[in-house]
């Protein structure tokens, strides 16, 4: 599989390792969830591939260990996956989500719809101010799951809708949680629970919600174009309601548009990314001074974040670094948000072959927040790829920071 000749495009080398694997055309591309006509436009160079999604998922059904084997070592990415990390807060979230559908409201017990919004909101607050966001977090979601779901269970009419409206958020943040950390089953279950819940609210802002969950889930699964799909869907629920709309509202609306940006990005399609990035700005500059939206933590701040992820999904780190420069990180209220756009300049110069900037900020995101390194795969891989890569006293360095985030190097 090394014995490529050099000069040959990375479509070229698609096709010359995808039939020494004796696999049609169909087959590969059914792998890594596109049509047959989009990979053989990749192996006859009608269409580039910009996508690190696609590069690695490519990678790894071809059992090439480093995407560097279908770009020529233009871009090398680790592409088996290091392992997903559990976490001590999964069983006790587990048997609360698979108990709470078959007890009767006496025995869950019976909070008011205020109470359950307050506390809910308070878990939100905490994810992203907290360092070690699943550990604190973690600790809450057992008892706030039996909590709403008896609060639904004790309560008609309007207040059981609120309740429904809480119980939707409580299950976004339960699907953030277990993102990366749990059994696919579980993670899925959580956002079906959450559209579930948004739709038992009867209230088109939760619905709007519901669809920005779903399309991180799906872009998550690979399925970018659905995705998109998914969150034009919530932007069209929002649309009549955003002249003289509230702060929730515009942040929905927001989010949702960053979403898009980030899933046509990860997807190679850079004019798209970019309008959707322009539309987002437009609409943080509605915002109410100092607003920034619960769930999604979406505001100005966040939407230059999530410009610098764009560049670094198209493969383009030079415009992301320069995002990146105006972008001031005692602003970002959320330690979550912050630690990940650290983690997404130190992408972008590895991107650069730039080792000793790429650790320097990894290390920076994992001070800011260990766990929302050390149970990101991407971060993992990151730190595997620069304990190898790293030379001279730089290396040191390179390891212990892997061997801290818990990957060996």
């Amino acid at each position: 599989m090394t014995d490529l000749p050099e000069g040959m495009t990375t479509g070229e080398r698609i096709r010359v390792l995808r039939e020494r694997r004796g696999l049609s055309r169909a087959v590969l591309a059914g792998l890594v969830g596109r049509s047959p006509d989009w990979l053989k436009k990749i192996e006859t160079g009608t269409r580039d591939l910009t996508s690190i999604t696609h590069l690695v998922r490519l990678a790894n059904a071809l059992r090439v260990p480093d995407v560097a084997m279908l770009t020529g070592g233009d871009l090398s990415i680790p592409a088996r996956d290091v392992g997903k990390f559990s976490h001590g807060a999964v069983p006790d979230i587990r048997a609360a989500m698979h108990s709470v559908s078959f007890v009767g409201p006496v025995a869950l017990g019976a909070v008011g719809p205020d109470v359950l919004r307050g506390r809910v909101d308070g878990a939100w607050r905490l994810w992203h101010t907290s360092a070690h966001q699943r550990t604190e977090v973690g600790t809450q979601l057992p008892a706030l799951i039996r909590d709403a779901h008896g609060c639904i269970k004790a309560h008609h009419g309007k207040e059981r809708r609120a309740a429904h409206a809480a119980t939707a958020d409580l299950y976004r943040l339960v699907q953030r949680l277990l993102a990366h950390i749990s059994e696919p089953e579980l993670y899925w279950l959580a956002l079906d629970r959450g559209r579930s819940h948004s739709e038992e609210a009867d209230d088109p802002v939760a619905l709007a919600l519901a669809a920005w969950s779903t399309a991180i889930g799906q872009r998550a699964g690979g399925f970018t174009d659905e995705a998109v799909l998914t969150d034009e869907a919530g932007m069209a629920l929002l649309r009549d309601r955003l002249e003289g709309g509230s702060a929730e509202v515009l942040g929905v609306y927001g989010a949702l548009q960053l979403q898009a940006a980030i899933s046509t990005g990860l997807d190679g399609r850079s004019g798209d990314a970019e309008r959707y990035l322009a539309e987002a700005d437009r609409t943080a500059q509605r915002l109410p001074a100092g607003y920034t939206h619960m769930a999604s933590a979406f505001d100005a701040s966040n939407v230059a974040i999530h410009g610098v992820g764009v560049g670094v999904g198209l493969l383009t780190p030079s415009e992301a670094l320069r995002r990146s420069e105006s972008i001031d990180l005692e602003r970002i209220g959320s330690l979550e948000r912050r630690s990940r756009l650290l983690l997404d300049i130190a992408s972008g110069h590895q991107q650069k072959r730039e080792t000793a900037a790429a650790v320097q900020y990894l290390g920076q995101a994992y001070r800011v927040s260990p766990e929302g390194v050390r149970y990101v795969p991407t971060a993992r891989s990151l730190a595997v790829q620069l304990a190898r890569s790293a030379t001279g006293p730089l290396r040191r360095e390179a390891v212990e920071l892997a061997e801290a985030i818990g990957v060996a190097a």
